[in-house]
């Protein structure tokens, strides 16, 4: 993974984890990489995949079971609600690129139904 120097290692990889949870890449229930494992996938610090691991787990979207790890939820409301955010996301960032271009909505909309 490339990181953006602008933005936190934490929430980048934050954000990595959460897209393959909406994506289906990380099945509901699924066991996540230790800490240790997770910090070696990344090349980050292993504080820094733990506070992943408490992000994730405070946005309600793993469980840590004690004694066997951090598992993806197996709540598929809050993972439909993650899938809305982060859709909502694109679409908020898409938007302020389309404004600075000088494109209204109208014709973006027009132009995302002709891409069709």
């Amino acid at each position: 993974m490339q990181f953006d120097p602008m933005r936190p290692i934490w929430l980048q990889v934050m954000g990595e984890i959460e897209t393959s949870i909406v994506t289906g890449v990380r099945a509901p229930g699924e066991k996540l990489p230790g800490g240790r494992d997770l910090a070696m996938l990344y090349g980050i610090n292993p504080n820094t995949a733990a506070r992943v691991y408490q992000e994730l787990e405070k946005a309600g979207l793993c469980e840590t079971r004690r004694g066997m790890g951090t598992f993806v939820t197996g709540d598929a409301q809050r993972i439909t609600e993650l899938r809305i955010e982060l859709a909502r996301q694109a679409v908020q960032e898409f938007m302020v690129k389309i404004d600075s271009l000088g494109v209204s909505k109208e014709e973006a909309v027009k132009m995302i139904s002709e891409m069709e």
